[in-house]
């Protein structure tokens, strides 16, 4: 069993003054895999003095000094890559070939950021202005469990291009990734309080990370019940903020789509990260014509999936992360059964000889209508619901009847049909025969899946204050 008793602040390992402690769970088997000492609120504010102090020095560094510490941070995290594999399999229960991308990802965000300050323009002329865009300052960072080091990097990278100093305060339940990240910052050799790291709860931490004066800036990736707890604490102190959170992604099949190749987009769509990830595409939208044969294959493309040990190679589908997302899923489960819909594959349960860790069948349903709990929530788990529409108004219409809007999905043989529905989805992102990720590009939400972007210029841009100079 590991140990994690330690934080990272003012450049070094402390000692939380807490006593209290989690258990941390491998959700494969349900074993004691390790022990974390959570953080108080005393801890909190002595990572955020040390953040306070380092700004002052910090967001005066040049340029090339922010991107020789981005390439540095790559460097330390892009060695680490094979542990946090290992720590993100065992503790979340990620399928092998999830965890290699996910923190080859994080690595990756540092080289993405140190490019685009090769060119940016600090310094604008606009009217009769100069424009100066400033660090705005200390950022508080929090995220979520199911996608520690690549929220965690993408976050921390803009801040550090930006000139900002940080707290991080990942979910507790990733404590052992964390250690490996703070383990890599410490080796990047950044100035002391430039990057700060607490393991704690939400509800301990976050009511005082989200209202306290020197914080001046929150990005956050979680659930929108708890961005929404953060956006009413920040407003008092006028935090800028930006909110990644949850969503009910549309995937829309058009009528001239090969479905031989959308189905199972569609299914890998809903099913990536065990169904645990906020843009997974969990509703099909579907011609009523094609429905059969939308169900026949994804009842084929299902039937070829391996669900077990995320460290195999051929697993497809791991464990949900903990007890608890398991009884929420089986709760959507039981809901769509009751609700009257119908259940192509999977159901209630654990798949046979799986018993001894937190695994479901990954499970599809069709005929589901708008009104169905599993039309409306986010579910965070391997459940798809294919429902039907005759028109393309009546596609975009299902697909928008939703309060979320991160992304969404098209499949279509028309490029040019495709991008015109696009045009008309309510989403951050709409991805067309694709489920490619583009680090470069603006991520965030419309509707409750979000406020702001991060992410390329975007989230550089996030971590800056316009300040107009006129003459």
């Amino acid at each position: 069993m590991k140990t994690i008793d330690k934080m990272y602040v003012n450049g070094q390992f402390v000692t939380p003054t807490g006593s209290d402690t989690l258990d941390l769970i491998n959700p494969s088997n349900m074993q004691l895999i390790g022990r974390v000492t959570l953080a108080e609120e005393a801890d909190a504010l002595s990572a955020i003095r040390a953040a306070s102090a380092a700004f002052k020095s910090f967001s005066a560094s040049t340029v090339q000094e922010r991107m020789d510490y981005l390439q540095r941070l790559h460097d330390a995290v892009i060695e680490r890559v094979d542990d946090l594999r290992d720590a993100t399999i065992e503790e979340y229960g990620a399928p092998v070939q999830r965890a290699v991308w996910s923190n080859r990802y994080a690595a990756d965000a540092f080289l993405h950021f140190k490019e685009l300050l090769q060119n940016f323009e600090f310094e604008r002329t606009v009217g009769h202005s100069q424009v100066v865009l400033t660090p705005v300052g200390v950022t508080a960072i929090l995220t979520a469990w199911n996608s520690n080091a690549g929220s965690v990097c993408v976050k921390l990278a803009a801040a550090i291009a930006a000139g900002c100093t940080t707290v991080i305060k990942p979910s507790e339940q990733s404590a052992l990734q964390t250690q490996i990240l703070m383990e890599a910052f410490d080796k990047a050799g950044l100035p002391a309080g430039v990057i700060n790291v607490i393991n704690g709860r939400g509800d301990v931490l976050g009511q005082l990370l989200s209202t306290h004066a020197d914080i001046a800036r929150i990005t956050f990736t979680g659930s929108t019940v708890v961005g929404k707890i953060i956006a009413r604490n920040a407003v008092d102190s006028m935090k800028r903020i930006t909110l990644e959170l949850s969503g009910k992604s549309p995937n829309i099949i058009l009528d001239d789509a090969d479905l031989a190749t959308a189905v199972p987009m569609a299914v890998n769509a809903c099913f990536q990260n065990n169904g645990q990830a906020c843009i997974a595409g969990s509703r099909l939208i579907v011609p009523t014509t094609m429905l059969a044969e939308v169900e026949r294959l994804a009842l084929e493309t299902v039937s070829h999936m391996v669900v077990g040990d995320p460290g195999d190679e051929k697993t497809t589908i791991g464990p949900l992360a903990s007890q608890k997302q398991y009884d929420r899923v089986q709760g959507f489960i039981k809901s769509g059964i009751f609700d009257g819909a119908k259940l192509v594959t999977g159901g209630e349960g654990k798949p046979e000889g799986l018993e001894q860790g937190y695994y479901v069948k990954p499970t599809v349903f069709s005929q589901v209508t708008p009104d169905m709990e599993i039309a409306r929530e986010e579910v965070f788990g391997p459940v798809l619901s294919i429902m039907t529409y005759d028109t393309d108004d009546e596609a975009v219409a299902l697909a928008n009847d939703t309060a979320y809007g991160l992304l969404a999905y098209v499949s279509s043989s028309n490029v040019t049909r495709a991008r015109e529905m696009a045009s008309r989805i309510d989403a951050g992102r709409v991805l067309i025969n694709s489920l490619a990720h583009d680090p470069l590009a603006p991520f965030g939400g419309f509707k409750q899946s979000g406020i702001g972007r991060e992410g390329g210029i975007y989230g550089l841009e996030a971590q800056l204050e316009p300040k107009a100079i006129i003459l």
